[in-house]
């Protein structure tokens, strides 16, 4: 591709002479640098790549885009330097242009909040299809076009990002172009939005979920976490806001295009979820109600937050125009989401139940624990496995000991992807929060389900949280297969098979 056609999308002075430079590949990492590539300094979190200019061009760059405080000069004049005020929204552009500028032919829907980000994206896909429109989705679990896998990874192994890379993320996006995808719903996380990853996108919808405590080892303060998040609005033409969260209103001032609050309370809004009606392990019913809507909408999976998610993404689809019986046909007969209040099918004569969760923030696990409470039989028990992640905010560990023993009968503490941190260390730090003794402090996390699949009981509700849809463990070793769900049906069978009975 010529240099001029990546300069110009990337707002890059390039000398006219230079123009016609033929570039047959981008990187920002020196080591993936191959023969005629444009290299991209960026100033990371862990390393500087104008440290690595020469090791880049000895490897083949023949273009090096710098920042304007870098004081570079080529060693010969086949290498071209180039400079910008920003090179991380500059590697943006470029990967979009690379690829054909995909955006340009998609309708983009992104979420972004704390919690709730899949579940909302993923009710919004089913909308959409239902109403046969050809969808993609980009998130947590993955990338799928038109319900086809994509790979969304960037070559790192040991990489889980909610929104992916530039390198992959505008790759994704000319896949889906080449699928005839018409909306895609992504999304958004703080990181890409601080990160510049979507620069080159612009929105037809945006939502808000809710902002809650996460994410601090990187933003630092909730203020510039919230600052993040609200970048996404300066480029959406509608705006869905959870007028439930104290940080909507902050949200609200970013927004460029129309503005629509919602709430699950008895408040004033755009829309208002009313007659809410919570049926434990039969779902959510209520009626959503705007100027000009009434729907009886209804949905089997449990949970308070769940009337928040599915009236976001009723409203986010009634904007685009699906008829209301979509909606609701949808909405009532949707399929869980892999790993959100995921039930685990253990086999013939289980008597207790096995929920799989992401939760792996306080109000998560919260929220997790408190609609998880009324699923559990009469005579039983509530019993909560979990762990904190390794090389993440730890201000949040103590927290979420305190929440579990308080809201859960029995604990089972663990590690959940410790990365290159002490697990132990981690699960003392967890421990300094808890008002009451876990049952079990196990660092291995399949020792830890196999014992408390072990230990349940009848009429019990065992939560495996924090690892969700995530089928793999990160420790100090590196990456290896973890599949949670087939552990707990494995560990139920030897049960079944030993005739064990549980000891407390």
């Amino acid at each position: 591709m010529q240099l001029k056609v990546l300069c110009d999308a990337a707002g890059i002075v390039c000398p006219r002479e230079e123009w016609g430079r033929e570039i047959r590949g981008i990187s920002s990492n020196s080591a993936r640098v191959d023969a005629g590539y444009l290299f991209v300094c960026i100033r990371g979190l862990r390393a500087d790549g104008h440290d690595y200019i020469e090791e880049a061009i000895e490897r083949g760059a023949v273009c090096v885009l710098t920042d304007r405080y870098a004081n570079v000069s080529a060693p010969t004049e086949d290498v071209l330097i180039l400079q910008c005020g920003d090179p991380r929204a500059a590697l943006a552009h470029v990967w979009h242009a690379w690829y054909g500028f995909p955006a340009r032919e998609l309708k983009l829907i992104g979420v972004t909040g704390t919690n709730g980000k899949t579940s909302v994206t993923h009710m919004i896909r089913a909308i959409l299809e239902g109403n046969l429109h050809r969808c993609g989705l980009i998130g947590t679990v993955g990338c799928y076009s038109c319900g086809r896998a994509v790979d969304g990874s960037d070559g790192n192994p040991l990489a889980n990002m909610t929104t992916p890379d530039p390198e992959a993320l505008y790759r994704v996006l000319a896949d889906m172009v080449a699928d005839h995808v018409e909306y895609v719903v992504m999304e958004v996380s703080s990181h890409a939005l601080a990160l510049k990853k979507l620069e080159p996108l612009h929105f037809r919808v945006g939502v808000f979920t809710n902002l809650t405590p996460e994410h601090l080892d990187f933003h630092k303060t909730m203020e510039a976490y919230a600052a993040a998040k609200a970048e996404l609005f300066e480029r959406c033409d509608v705006c869905v806001f959870n007028a439930d969260s104290p940080y909507a209103s902050q949200m609200e001032t970013h927004a460029k295009g129309r503005s629509l609050r919602c709430t699950a309370r008895d408040a004033d809004a755009d829309y208002c979820a009313e007659s809410v009606e919570l049926l434990a392990g039969a779902g959510i019913r209520y009626r959503l109600r705007s100027l000009r809507t009434r729907i009886n909408l209804s949905c089997p999976i449990p949970g308070a937050f769940t009337v928040s998610n599915s009236m976001q993404a009723a409203i986010v689809a009634l904007e685009l125009g699906c008829p209301p019986a979509v909606i609701k046909s949808v909405l009532g007969a949707l399929s869980p989401i892999k790993g959100r209040m995921e039930r685990v099918k253990l086999g013939v004569g289980a008597d207790f139940t096995v929920i799989i969760d992401y939760a792996h923030t306080p109000d998560a696990l919260e929220k997790l624990l408190r609609t998880a409470r009324e699923l559990v039989a009469k005579n039983g028990r509530l019993l909560l496995l979990f762990g904190c992640g390794g090389d993440r905010d730890k201000t949040k560990r103590a927290v979420m000991g305190r929440i579990a023993s308080n809201l859960a009968d029995g604990v089972i503490l663990t590690s959940d992807n410790s990365r290159s941190e002490d697990p132990e260390q981690i699960l003392r730090e967890i421990l300094s929060g808890m008002e009451q003794e876990p049952l079990c402090v196990l660092c291995d996390r399949e020792a830890a389900i196999r014992y408390a699949i072990g230990q349940a009981r009848c009429g019990d509700v065992l939560l495996l949280a924090g690892k969700g849809h995530e089928q793999y463990e990160i420790t100090r070793e590196g990456k290896r297969p973890f599949h949670e769900e087939e552990i707990a049906k494995d560990a139920f069978a030897a049960r079944v098979k030993d005739r064990t009975e549980p000891t407390i």
